[in-house]
């Protein structure tokens, strides 16, 4: 894996290189992939596949690629929000946050596209294939998921006031107990005059 600083504000980092050969009449026409990953380091992360038939060209397009398609990554720190779990294809990845100190503890193409984001605290587990573009296109679908949370409000609590549900007050106990006695009498009231008017 090589990175590239061409820009003072991107980073590039290659994940992948194929080599892809194609039979034309004239002979074999040979032609290269490259899978790029392009951030910021400061919460913007993008991928892109680039075909060329020099690598050096194959760079350049997927690198343009994926600065067009960046996308933000919220975060509490230096750390993601929550844990995620995603599977797309056959590539299932695992993120958790982690403490201050920790470090990036993840594989080649998990490791590549987040700490091309910013992300330098982070735990993670690759639990599906070993395919290096499906697991990067993988993490990128994780990181999509993630929404702001802000810092001492747990989760499942809605942050809005609108949301909370307010207990009802003694006073208001009882006045419900109350219509409840008087809608009970009135019925049996009900009942018993009726009968009187059948006899």
């Amino acid at each position: 894996m090589h990175e590239y600083t061409g820009e003072t504000e991107f980073v590039e980092r290659i994940v992948q290189v194929n080599r892809v050969s194609k039979k034309t009449t004239g002979g074999n026409k040979i032609g290269f992939s490259v899978l790029v990953v392009v951030g910021d380091k400061n919460g913007r992360v993008g991928v892109g596949l680039g075909k060329a038939p020099a690598v050096r060209n194959a760079i350049s397009k997927g690198s343009t690629y994926a600065k067009k398609h960046l996308i933000s990554v919220p975060m509490i720190g230096t750390t993601i929000p929550y844990d995620v779990y995603i599977k797309r294809g056959a590539a299932k990845v695992l993120l958790k946050p982690a403490s201050k100190g920790t470090g990036v503890i993840a594989g080649g193409a998990v490791r590549a596209v987040v700490e091309a984001a910013g992300i330098r605290d982070i735990l993670s587990k690759v639990l599906g294939t070993s395919n290096q573009a499906s697991n990067v296109y993988a993490t990128l679908e994780a990181l999509k998921t993630f929404t702001p949370v802000e810092r001492g409000i747990p989760r499942g609590i809605p942050i809005s006031s609108k949301d909370e549900k307010t207990q009802p007050t003694k006073k208001e106990v009882g006045k419900k107990a109350v219509t409840s006695k008087s809608k009970m009498t009135a019925t049996k009231r009900r009942t018993k005059t009726g009968k009187n008017q059948k006899v």
